[in-house]
């Protein structure tokens, strides 16, 4: 098996109803542009909140995808 080199991003993902739908979007949102996505790990959850209601549920997100020559 030849070795392998994968890139790491992080990416914040929002959703209005859960942590689990904000981590999906921010995955669903690279899987458009990034090829051959390998791994998402979530680091951090948080809310945004507005009058001491929560507005918006954020999944901070590292993805990871094989790195390929001239990327």
């Amino acid at each position: 098996m030849a070795e392998s080199v994968y890139k790491v991003i992080e990416l914040v993902g929002t959703s209005t109803d859960s942590w689990e739908k904000a981590a999906a979007a921010a995955v669903a949102t690279a899987s458009k542009s990034l090829r051959d996505l390998r791994i998402a790990e979530i680091t951090n959850l948080d809310m945004q909140l507005e009058k001491g209601k929560v507005r918006a549920y954020r999944a901070k997100v590292k993805v990871s995808f094989k790195y390929q020559a001239g990327d």
